[in-house]
């Protein structure tokens, strides 16, 4: 075995056979006599000395991974041999995988220049991002801070222990009434863990229908088939929107409750464009001993900033996705409440007990090792949601969306429930012959990005009338009020080039596809309105890193 010193003090470079690709200043092998060095103004010297230590890593591991590669070839013995390993842990992205970059180009050249409109998207910052490409990714951490399975996890707790801290301050949660988990790895596993924490299998929950504005995990089944997991391990019976104001229709909903004594009441969305009346949910749900679960998922931004109702005065557990209107990494948080429940006639105190049978149903009921990357950029986020900043930002968010409203409503679409309190507006196309599917795709071949969605009313979630707009994402980029006006007038024109298009297509989406691409009038059309949209989203920047 080759035994090296590193002549400037920057350690060890090859101990027991392992080759680390680490820069060094200068390096000698004892057994040759030859010494290697590194230019001490070389980016990867100065990482070590600390140089230039704002400088990014992959920036200089650019500069001197090809030199240091070529130094470790050249080692004897099975040294040799792990210079290839050495290049594979080192190497660049782009020089190691040009095909997965390129994509990852393509794909950042298309958020900046696409309008990005579905509602539950958003572009986190560069903070969140650094987070999740951290060391942190490493660690295995099964278990709770103070309670691991495995070692080595002292700045892991810190850091879970931050971000739960975080969250409740977000929140102005009292931790004495108020706890959180933070391990969920998204929305859907944190729902799925609340009802397993809060009742047994077959368990009856209440939500909002799908095609009224709810969610796949409030227990979606069709009258043919159970769909979602929540439907199929637990007894499901939906609550409805009025079908013409679109309205949540709280009697029928109280009416309902009452024949099915569901366990669990959601108050939650996916697609409804007003503010939930949460002590009405409340009161239906004490008429029927259930717990009272609300998704906040959609809203948590809007909640952290104060500028909508908040489920905590009324909820006894609530679950968010981290990655929507509160801007931070793809990740679920469950909170649940603490202290006293209720207190008996005889004067006996009934207390909660959800915190140990909601952290026992995400591990290790449902899941292993916490994604520590993610806990980070939650601590983080949730930091951004106690500034001023965000307020404004949450603020800008709502008033984007009603100038959107207002703005497709001069233009003569309708809008479900005639407005919007929050970040998302849904468009009825019914009223002017548009299938949601082919408003969907004529938008993204203009380089608009929304979804098809239900409306109150429709029959089948598979072939919807509306589409679901959101705001959050182009406010992050900094677009106010008068830009919604020109976001609506591409949104209009992208619309009534789709009739033109059905027109000749006929009613199949297949066809309607093939005449756009292969009718020269309406392809030149196409391409000249997405060429215009372009030009004006790149305006706007986005957050995060430059390239990627």
């Amino acid at each position: 075995m080759a035994s090296m010193i590193v002549q400037k003090g920057t350690g060890v470079v090859v101990r027991g056979g392992y080759v680390s690709l680490a820069p060094v200043l200068s390096v000698r092998c004892l057994s040759t006599g030859t010494t290697r060095r590194t230019r001490e103004s070389s980016p990867a010297a100065a990482l070590l000395t600390g140089q230039n230590r704002h400088r990014s890593p992959s920036s200089a591991l650019l500069a001197n991974s090809s030199r240091q590669v070529r130094f470790y070839s050249s080692l004897p013995n099975s040294a040799t041999k792990m210079a290839g390993n050495a290049k594979l842990l080192h190497e660049n992205l782009w020089d190691q995988d040009p095909e997965l970059m390129d994509l990852i180009r393509k794909e950042k050249k298309r958020q900046t220049r696409g309008l990005e409109m579905i509602a539950s998207e958003n572009f986190t910052s560069l903070s969140v991002l650094q987070c999740l490409s951290s060391c942190l990714h490493n660690k295995y951490s099964e278990g709770l801070p103070g309670q691991r399975y495995y070692g080595g996890n002292e700045f892991i707790d810190e850091i879970e222990l931050l971000a739960q801290k975080r969250a409740l301050e977000a929140y102005r949660l009292d931790p004495e009434q108020w706890g959180c988990n933070v391990q969920p790895y998204s929305g859907s596993p944190a729902n799925f863990a609340v009802y397993t924490a809060l009742i047994e299998p077959h368990g009856r929950i209440m939500g909002l229908d799908l095609p009224d504005g709810g969610h796949l995990t409030h227990g979606f089944m069709t009258q043919t088939k159970k769909i979602s997991a929540t439907s199929i391990f637990f007894e499901s019976m939906p609550y409805k929107v009025d079908p013409v104001t679109g309205l949540i229709d709280y009697d029928k909903m109280e009416e309902t409750a009452r024949l099915f004594k569901p366990k669990v009441i959601i108050a939650g969305i996916s697609c409804y464009s007003r503010c939930l009346d949460y002590k009405r949910f409340r009161e239906i749900a004490n008429q029927n001993g259930a717990y009272l679960f609300a998704d906040m998922a959609h809203i948590s931004g809007l909640v952290a900033a104060g500028i909508i109702p908040s489920p905590f005065e009324y909820a006894d557990v609530v679950s968010t996705t981290t990655h929507k209107t509160l801007r931070g990494p793809r990740a679920g948080v469950i909170f649940f409440r603490k202290g006293v429940r209720s207190v008996k006639a005889n004067g006996e105190k009934v207390m909660y007990d959800l915190e140990s049978r909601v952290n026992q149903a995400v591990f290790p009921g449902l899941q292993g090792g916490p994604h520590n990357h993610a806990i980070a950029g939650i601590a983080t986020c949730m930091l951004q949601a106690k500034t001023p900043e965000f307020r404004a930002y949450q603020e800008q968010v709502v008033r984007n969306a009603r100038a959107l409203c207002d703005g497709l409503l001069e233009k003569g679409y309708s809008v479900a429930t005639g407005g919007t309190d929050v970040h998302l507006v849904l468009v009825d196309l019914r009223p002017v012959g548009i299938t949601g599917a082919r408003a969907e795709y004529i938008l993204e071949e203009i380089s608009i990005a929304c979804n098809k969605n239900t409306v109150p009313g429709d029959k089948s979630a598979l072939n919807p009338s509306g589409i679901r707009l959101g705001t959050p994402a182009l406010t992050t980029r900094g677009l106010v009020e008068k830009d919604m006006a020109r976001v609506v007038d591409y949104i209009d024109r992208g619309l009534s080039l789709s009739k033109e298009i059905a027109a000749v297509s006929g009613p199949k989406l297949i066809d309607f596809k093939r005449v756009i691409h292969e009718d020269a009038t309406f392809s030149a059309k196409v391409q000249s309105l997405r060429k215009e949209v372009e030009q004006y989203s790149e305006q706007f920047p986005l957050p995060g890193y430059e390239e990627f």
